[in-house]
C-alpha cells in the first residue's frame, strides 16, 4: 500500500500569487467590460465596436514595427558581440504588451502601449530590470551573487571592454 503524497508547501514569499491571479482574472475582465460599457455611453455602441477594432489593428501594426527595430537591435548586438540584455528585455516588453494590445478592451490597451512605444518602453525596462535582479541575485550572498566566503580578488583581472573579466578555462 503506497501513501499518499505530502502536500508541496509554497514558500512565504510566494503565497500571495494565487490570490493575484485569482483577483486579476476576475477584476480585469470587469475593469474591461465596464470600460467598454463607458465608451458605449459615450459615443454609441458601433463607435465602440469601431473603436475595438482600429484599436486592434494599431496593435497588430505597433508590434511589427517595433517588434522588427528590436530584432534589429538583437542581431546587431550579437554581432557586435555584447550582451543584448537591453534588446532581450525590449523584446519580452514588446511581446507581452502586443498580447495585451491584441485582446478586446481599452484598458489592458493602454498598459500594451505602454509596454510597447519607444517612449514609454525605458520606464518599463527599468521595472523589469529591477524584477528580474531581485530573482536572480540572491540578498547577503556576498560579493555579486557569489557565495560568502567566495575569495573576492582571487585572480580577478581587471575590467574588461563591457565590464570585469574571469578567466578561465573550457574543458570539452
Amino acid at each position: 500500500m503506497t501513501r499518499p503524497a505530502a502536500p508541496r508547501r509554497t514558500p512565504a514569499r510566494r503565497r500571495w500569487l494565487r490570490p493575484a491571479l485569482v483577483a486579476a482574472f476576475v477584476l480585469v475582465p470587469l475593469v474591461e467590460i465596464w470600460a467598454i460599457l463607458q465608451v458605449g455611453q459615450l459615443v454609441g455602441p458601433w463607435w465602440t465596436i469601431a473603436l475595438l477594432v482600429l484599436d486592434s489593428f494599431i496593435g497588430a501594426w505597433l508590434i511589427r514595427r517595433e517588434g522588427g527595430r528590436a530584432w534589429r537591435a538583437l542581431h546587431e548586438a550579437l554581432q557586435g558581440g555584447r550582451m543584448p540584455a537591453r534588446e532581450i528585455a525590449d523584446g519580452a516588453l514588446i511581446l507581452v504588451g502586443g498580447t495585451l494590445m491584441l485582446s478586446p478592451g481599452f484598458v489592458l490597451d493602454v498598459v500594451g502601449i505602454v509596454l510597447i512605444l519607444p517612449l514609454t518602453r525605458p520606464v518599463a525596462r527599468r521595472l523589469l530590470t529591477s524584477v528580474v535582479e531581485r530573482r536572480l541575485v540572491v540578498p547577503g550572498s556576498g560579493f555579486g551573487g557569489f557565495p560568502a566566503g567566495f575569495p573576492r580578488d582571487a585572480h580577478r583581472p581587471g575590467p574588461g571592454p563591457e565590464g570585469p573579466v574571469v578567466r578561465g578555462d573550457v574543458i570539452d
